[in-house]
């Protein structure tokens, strides 16, 4: 065995497990020790301060500098209290990723000492320049300066010692450089229009919050086995690999008992999360070996989306004192279960109520199918976008494979609501008695029951499926800040609203009576977006054709998917919101490509590395071996008994002769693709060529390595294999 491969191997199975989370205390004793909520601020800030940070959250009102003085008070002695030595602002760059400049508590003091300090002005805002971000043309060298400016509603929180205020990250000009900022803008252009439309119902509503809870999966390697992987290291993912003889396809891994080294790291994590102040409710084993989901309590969209990211930062560092690695990459490995994000989607009322949760009387039905019916139109109106806000390199490696969503766009509602809004559209408004039509109507709607979930079956294989009270977008990937697809999703959805609060106004208007306007209203959106509803299997070739016909737009090339942000549909939506203006969905466009291009490129040198560095001299070196093996026979056997018996050794030499020249031909063709993409200035232009010309000659060397694998000796072979990244415990 290969030195590199052994030392992995010995290494892992030296490791003792051990146990790091608090046992024997109630999760109530110890949750939210670690971040500065509601009752923190009660505690250290005045009444002023604190109606100042309560009137922002809710109400959006400025903070004056003088009062972020007081916050920043109270929020540094909590901090200091708790250990910390340092404060960042926490924001989220075009990466994916979360970013953060650590600034210490002291300053010196006039007798030589120190002394802990947090003004207001570092509360609010800080200028951390962060230049290298990608930013797609809106920064010029010459003009770097990027701020950070608090987010008062989200709470900051203490991680490793470090006060974490999140904010939102802009340019000198004041547009968005982050994740973040189009997520808020989102969120208050879909809070105004699903207040105008609720207040329709009750003209008590005065506040919708979207509501969304993040099931989040990921895979654990054992640290010593990922790092022999030279892939797994720089890419997240495995280039090469041959499926192990037994993967998930007994499925016994799947909701199975969690391994003991698992559960210490989980249990582990989950107590630090708690300190955090995130609920986490599940966890379990996946589908795939080794993978796994927790899934934690539905909460404010903008909250959820920090705390996912706060997590993964949490499980990474858990990971470390387990020696695991934590891998949130979509598709780390071929041929099985691949990673997602799925978005549990809903809107709730200042009042309480959830607007996508059917009432016990017609009324209340009528205001669920307003709302439901404009998100299923929303979804058929910018479905494309939408599949093109979760593409992304890692995305495409999982979309359309088994226990994932496909690479099409369609809404699943279930056979109940699939009746419902049927019968609906059968009745037209103006034919036969109008009010006998109204009536018939209304008894349709009166007739949708309370409870839906044991009335409306789960479709794994839709991208957005409703489950009863709200909605499951399934498609985004695992590794990805929501905050990047769920912009879309609202700034589509406020769009509908608009439309759909405009059109019941003018029938009213027009002599309809509210039901009337509603029902009629309801309908034409139920007709219109019916194209996007489809109730059978996402996978087949069947529904792949049947969508073609119904003029759905699948993915099947992520740069030219990237696209559909430049549309003209796309700039009118961010207009009409006012999420993104059209210069910022350009630099988005660029980033989209340059990330993609980036992480392809550095795919195909590690690639290359492995094919040139590894696999070829193994494969020579055991080709070498049957040689000498060969040479060996024909020394002690006559001809007869040579020709018999090196039969066999001669074909698999020449097996691997011809498997070594395969590969050292496709990676002289991927060098030459990679050398004629890379002149091409364009990111976007450059991100298409690597996606037509390398990626397939990618595809074509892993063929031929993992057909290597399975011929040579496995004491050579270089990486650990599949069965032992996945079956490690």
């Amino acid at each position: 065995m290969s030195s590199f491969r052994k030392r992995a191997l010995d290494e892992f199975a030296s490791h003792r497990p051990e146990r790091f989370f608090v046992e024997n205390q109630p999760v109530s004793e110890y949750f939210g020790q670690n971040v500065f909520d509601v009752e923190k601020m009660r505690r250290y800030l005045s009444a002023e301060a604190f109606d100042a940070v309560q009137s922002a959250i809710n109400e959006g009102v400025r903070i004056e500098r003088e009062i972020a003085n007081q916050i920043a008070s109270g929020m540094k002695a909590w901090a200091v209290e708790r250990g910390a030595t340092h404060y960042t602002h926490w924001f989220h760059p075009l990466t994916d990723a979360t970013a953060e400049k650590h600034e210490a508590f002291v300053d010196p003091s006039k007798n030589g000492g120190v002394f802990e300090n947090f003004r207001g002005d570092a509360l609010v805002q800080q200028e951390p320049d962060a230049s290298s971000f990608p930013n797609g043309g809106l920064r010029n060298t010459f003009e770097a300066r990027g701020y950070t400016a608090w987010d008062p509603t989200s709470p900051a929180f203490i991680i490793d010692q470090t006060l974490c205020i999140p904010t939102v990250f802009v340019a000198y000009t004041g547009e968005s450089l982050d994740q973040k900022t189009p997520h808020l803008k989102s969120l208050q252009a879909l809070d105004k229009a699903a207040v105008e439309l609720a207040s329709l119902f009750d003209p008590a509503v005065k506040r919708v919050n979207v509501m969304l809870g993040i099931e989040q999966e990921y895979f654990l390697v054992d640290e010593a086995l990922y790092r022999a992987r030279p892939d797994l290291m720089l890419c997240n993912r495995t280039l090469i690999g041959h499926t192990a003889a037994k993967d998930q396809q007994l499925e016994d891994h799947y909701f199975g008992a969690i391994p003991s080294r698992v559960m210490n790291y989980m249990k582990d994590f989950e107590t630090e999360a708690y300190k955090l102040g995130v609920v986490l409710k599940t966890r379990h084993n996946e589908v795939a070996p080794n993978q796994f989901e927790f899934a934690p309590y539905f909460n404010e969209a903008n909250l959820s989306v920090d705390q996912n990211l706060m997590m993964m930062i949490l499980m990474r560092k858990i990971a470390k004192r387990h020696k695991l690695k934590v891998i949130f990459h979509e598709k780390p490995f071929a041929g099985v279960n691949g990673s997602g994000k799925h978005c549990n989607y809903s809107m709730v009322t200042n009042r309480g109520v959830n607007l996508l949760s059917p009432g016990r009387t017609p009324g209340t039905n009528l205001q669920f199918l307003s709302f439901f019916v404009s998100i299923i139109r929303a979804v058929y109106e910018h479905h494309h976008l939408l599949m093109a806000s979760v593409a992304s390199l890692n995305n495409s490696y999982r979309l359309g494979g088994g226990e994932a969503p496909p690479a099409v766009m369609s809404v699943f509602i279930g056979r109940t609501l699939t009746t419902i809004l049927d019968s609906i559209e059968e009745f037209s408004a103006h034919s036969g008695k109008e009010g006998e039509q109204i009536n018939k109507r209304l008894n349709i709607v009166g007739k949708i029951p309370q409870i839906l979930p044991d009335n409306t079956d789960r479709n794994r294989t839709s991208p957005f499926a409703f489950t009863g009270n709200r909605f499951e977008f399934r498609a985004v990937g695992s590794s990805v800040n929501v905050a990047s697809t769920i912009f879309v999703l609202n700034a589509a959805v406020a769009q509908q609203l608009v439309r759909f609060k405009k059109l019941v106004q003018a029938k009213i208007d027009g002599g309809s009576t509210q039901d009337e306007a509603l029902l009629d209203t309801i309908r034409e959106f139920i007709i219109e977006s019916k194209a996007i509803r489809f109730e059978g299997n996402g996978y087949s070739k069947e529904w792949q054709e049947e969508a073609k016909r119904r003029g759905l737009r699948g993915i099947s090339d992520v740069p030219q998917a990237y696209k559909a942000f430049l549309e003209k549909d796309t700039l009118k939506l961010m207009r009409e919101t006012d999420v993104l203006t059209e210069r910022e969905v350009e630099a988005r466009y660029e980033v989209m490509n340059e990330i993609y291009l980036k992480k392809l490129q550095i795919e195909a040198r590690v690639l290359g590395d492995l094919t040139v560095n590894h696999i070829i001299p193994t494969a020579i070196k055991f080709q070498n071996s049957l040689i000498q093996n060969v040479l060996g026979i024909k020394e002690i056997f006559g001809p007869d008994e040579y020709k018999v018996m090196s039969e066999r050794q001669l074909i698999a030499i020449k097996k691997i002769s011809g498997y070594i020249e395969q590969l050292r031909e496709d990676f002289h063709s991927l060098v030459e693709a990679r050398k004629e993409a890379n002149v091409i200035e364009s990111y976007s232009e450059r991100a298409q060529a690597y996606s037509s010309t390398v990626l397939p000659f990618m595809e074509k060397m892993r063929v031929v390595a993992d057909k290597l694998e399975m011929v040579v000796d496995d004491e050579l072979w270089p990486l650990p294999k599949y069965r032992e990244l996945m079956f490690w415990r």
